[in-house]
């Protein structure tokens, strides 16, 4: 497949890269031209080839170590990706992490993590991306259609996680519109993933409650996170755009 290089001598750094649908990100960007530097938490292996795999197509990658529970890491990681390539233009916030149980017995440290690593890491990572960002930036944050439905029990607190995405953008986009840059979420519904694959234990449950009978691509997030990290995009901010393959229909 051919791609238009429409971030051709743009910088973008992807939080939670190495694999699935972060990884495709990487991807995409990096075939229509933009250099990429992204974040990972372990597997310096797979980053390693992904980085590698990026090279080989003639782009320009970083892998940065940084757990997005850390503040301190994540901010060093946006530094480094924003000094390394000179400049910064994209930052796609994909890192996150699913905690499922009841309300009764969801533990408290796993409701530590999740606001740790859903809710304060993307606004960390925008804080500090914001602070080094050129005017005409994107800020694009990987959300989830559970934002707006949660159809089974147990997902009380992954669905608060991101819908808090929904008033960040909102607020952000007011904050960050001068400098015109934009500020959205792709919310993504149910996606073939390691996390989450087509063939799993929950699959048929998930495909009956949507309006096209398949799972998602990782590509197809991807390609959306292009569009939104593209020239075509100006003049939508604030913005939560569901990919979901009517879930929440």
């Amino acid at each position: 497949m051919s791609f238009v290089k429409s971030l051709e001598g743009k910088v973008a750094i992807v939080q939670g890269g190495s694999r699935g649908i972060g990884a495709a990100i990487v991807r995409r960007l990096a075939h229509e031209g933009a250099a990429v530097a992204f974040t990972y938490a372990s597997s310096a292996a797979r980053a390693d080839a992904l980085v590698a795999e990026v090279t080989a197509i003639g782009g320009k990658s970083l892998a940065i170590c940084a757990d997005s529970a850390d503040v301190a890491a994540l901010q060093q990681a946006v530094r480094q990706a924003a000094e390394h390539f000179g400049t910064l233009d994209i930052l796609v916030n994909n890192a996150g992490v699913l905690s499922w149980a009841p309300t009764e017995e969801f533990p408290l440290d796993e409701l530590e993590r999740t606001f740790a690593i859903n809710i304060r890491g993307v606004f960390v990572a925008a804080q500090e991306a914001a602070r080094h960002m050129n005017d005409g930036g994107r800020i694009i944050n990987i959300g989830s259609t559970n934002a707006e439905r949660v159809p089974v029990a147990g997902g009380a607190v992954y669905a608060m996680s991101k819908s808090a995405l929904v008033g960040l953008v909102k607020g952000m986009a007011r904050d960050l519109g001068p400098r015109c840059i934009t500020v959205n979420n792709v919310q993504p519904g149910p996606i073939d993933t390691e996390m989450n694959p087509a063939e799993g234990e929950f699959a048929d449950q998930l495909k009956a409650l949507m309006a096209l009978d398949r799972y998602g691509k990782a590509d197809e997030v991807a390609a959306f996170v292009a569009y939104l990290a593209g020239p075509e995009a100006g003049y939508i901010t604030g913005a939560s755009l569901t990919i979901d393959g009517g879930f929440s229909a």
